[in-house]
């Protein structure tokens, strides 16, 4: 009887550590970002910025598998399905650029498993619906920068736009925004044109644009791909004002524009002029956090943007893991489903970027509190008040 006792108190000691041992599961979060090809310049720093982040949230270790899409729109939905079924995400970050983010989304709606984007298209969270309702994101959205722009522009004096931009969906996207708000700020666009990333001659563009006389020109461009027209434009004799969007707010940018992006004026997320920020900036604090861990690991001056995206993305993880947990165990369908519900219930999130509020029908949640008018000034980044 005593042997039958002892055994019987074993196997309730294994059965007590084995749901112990589910109680600790690890918490995977699977990562797409573009570390190479034509939007490596924005994905090396969010790539980066995932070697800073906790490796354990609420007492859960958690592991962050990540794969290089290599700003290929195919390997982005590769990655996200091979990030699903072979290492069991509980989510999924990524990508780097709109277009693999917007072809990543039929994958994560099919697995019902969370996803943040580090891209900026709105397209990617609106219009809501049955497959957005697992989709979130971190940069501005392309229609609160352009109405930043456009506003900027009519203060200038500006009466003509030229806009050259990418031939896919970011270039798109942005010219449908900048379209939208231009008249109500007595802008008229007498140019449209597009290029791709890959190009590197878009002389026949820079024509037709200069053709145009334009006050100003806007590129709707993003990393290093996006200094070519402007370029090319300065070579060709364009003396008028020059706008980027977000989508360059690196120090590559810099290193390779040099002299011909010398007076641009973009907007950007308060991270790229923290130090300039007035001291009740609301995201002043949170932004420098990020800058100070990114250049203590990798370089006085090494911080970019694109990797506040990534370090956003981190934090809501950190505000909803918690909450998530307190439903169900990570690795289950239920973990991703909470996990979706305690995103979406984010609520003044302090970030690099800006504050974070979710909700059903935002799941940006960001407000103008997140942008800010920046000039390229002697090769350095100049806040504009």
């Amino acid at each position: 009887m005593k042997r039958i006792e002892k055994t019987l108190l074993a196997l309730a000691g294994a059965t007590l550590l084995g749901l112990g041992s589910a109680a600790r599961a690890d918490i995977n979060v699977g990562v797409s970002v573009s570390a190479t090809g034509p939007a490596a310049s924005l994905g090396i720093p969010e790539k980066n910025t995932f070697s800073l982040m906790p490796t354990t949230i609420a007492g859960q270790k958690v592991n962050y598998i990540i794969l290089d899409d290599a700003s290929d729109t195919t390997t982005a939905v590769a990655n996200t399905r091979k990030l699903i079924t072979e290492h069991k995400v509980d989510v999924v970050v990524g990508s780097t650029v709109t277009p693999n983010s917007l072809a990543m989304i039929d994958a994560v709606s099919e697995a019902q498993v969370p996803m943040i984007s580090m891209a900026a298209s709105a397209r990617i969270v609106e219009p809501m619906d049955a497959k957005r309702k697992w989709v979130f994101k971190t940069p501005q959205n392309d229609i609160m920068m352009a109405l930043a722009i456009a506003g900027h522009m009519q203060a200038q004096g500006v009466k003509t736009v030229a806009y050259i931009g990418f031939a896919d969906a970011y270039g798109e996207g942005w010219y449908a925004e900048f379209n939208k708000v231009a008249a109500s700020k007595g802008l008229s666009i007498v140019a449209n044109e597009r290029y791709n990333r890959t190009d590197t001659s878009v002389t026949g563009q820079a024509l037709k644009i200069l053709s145009a006389r334009p006050d100003a020109v806007l590129v709707g461009g993003s990393g290093t791909p996006a200094a070519l027209p402007q370029k090319t434009l300065k070579e060709r004799g364009f003396a008028g004002k020059f706008y980027q969007t977000h989508g360059v707010a690196n120090n590559d940018f810099l290193r390779i524009g040099g002299k011909d992006v010398e007076g641009t004026f973009l907007p950007a997320g308060p991270v790229l002029v923290v130090d300039q920020l007035p001291a009740d900036h609301p995201a002043k604090k949170s932004a420098k956090d990020y800058v100070t861990r990114y250049e203590a690991s990798f370089g006085k001056g090494s911080v970019s943007t694109f990797g506040g995206h990534a370090w956003d993305a981190g934090l809501l993880l950190q505000s909803a893991i918690p909450v998530a947990l307190k439903k169900a165990q990570p690795g289950t369908p239920q973990f991703r489903a909470a996990l979706r519900d305690a995103l979406e219930g984010v609520k003044e999130l302090p970030g690099a970027h800006g504050v974070f509020t979710m909700s059903p029908n935002d799941h940006l949640g960001l407000d103008q509190r997140a942008r800010v008018m920046v000039k390229i000034d002697n090769g350095t980044w100049k806040y504009q008040p």
